[in-house]
């Protein structure tokens, strides 16, 4: 995995020839921390947090990202206390709300990929009201991953593509790389090219397992996701278009 560690703020513009990643990721970290430096609770990190990820999301619309793909609640954040995890509850309702009710005229798509059977059903309910209230738009498909896990959605892609091997619908003879990327919940979306991950953690954290393959990270030590500004994303942009994408190989 290659790592960008960013200890300066890059706060030129992109260049105009730059070549944009068509598929980002971002593992939104840094929340937790970002309050508590502050003498705050966590849940203010995560209010701050969720501000946060709607600049970055217009923003990367608005310079032409075809696609982003963010971490917002993991199949692990389940074990969090109880109090965060209503206060997370509230600003995705809040979020949907807000997409729902402000952003009928705007250009992205916005999809929720997880299982999202786990959350209650008033906030499915938001959830398919604002994929259905999106989808026939051109722009940048947002996909937000909630109750989200790498290793469970490549165990959900088996057990469908064996209960259509077992139906008929598919031959076992002809399964393939794509036939498992066809059956996630990324379907018919190109691989992330470059994952971002701020807040200094050194791993992968169970996202995007699959996708991430040969995708491109950049770590920023110095920032948490609160903090996360435009600069950066144009900081990470600017790195990822220094690397050379071999694929395996010369």
């Amino acid at each position: 995995m290659a790592i960008f560690s960013k200890k300066a703020k890059i706060t030129q513009a992109l260049p105009d020839d730059i070549v944009l990643p068509k598929h980002i990721g971002i593992i939104m970290d840094g929340n937790g921390r970002w309050a508590k430096k502050r003498g705050l609770p966590r849940t203010a990190g995560h209010s701050a947090g969720s501000s946060t990820f709607k600049k970055i999301a217009r923003y990367c619309s608005d310079i032409g990202i075809k696609y982003l793909t963010v971490y917002a609640f993991s199949t692990e954040n389940w074990r969090r206390p109880a109090e965060e995890i209503e206060s997370l509850m509230k600003i995705f309702k809040s979020y949907m709300l807000e997409a729902i009710r402000d952003f009928k005229d705007d250009t992205i798509v916005v999809r929720f990929i997880g299982d999202t059977s786990k959350f209650s059903q008033e906030l499915q309910d938001l959830m398919k009201e604002t994929e259905q209230g999106s989808k026939d738009r051109a722009g940048m498909v947002l996909n937000i991953a909630v109750n989200y896990g790498g290793r469970a959605e490549i165990v959900t892609a088996i057990k469908n593509i064996c209960a259509d091997v077992n139906s008929g619908e598919l031959d076992i003879d002809n399964i393939n790389e794509q036939t498992v990327s066809d059956y996630l919940y990324t379907a018919g979306q190109p691989d992330p090219d470059l994952i971002i991950r701020p807040s200094g953690e050194y791993r992968t954290s169970n996202f995007l397992l699959w996708q991430s393959a040969y995708s491109e990270y950049v770590i920023m030590d110095d920032v948490l996701w609160p903090d996360f500004t435009k600069e950066d994303i144009n900081s990470a942009i600017i790195e990822y278009s220094k690397r050379n994408r071999r694929y395996g190989g010369v």
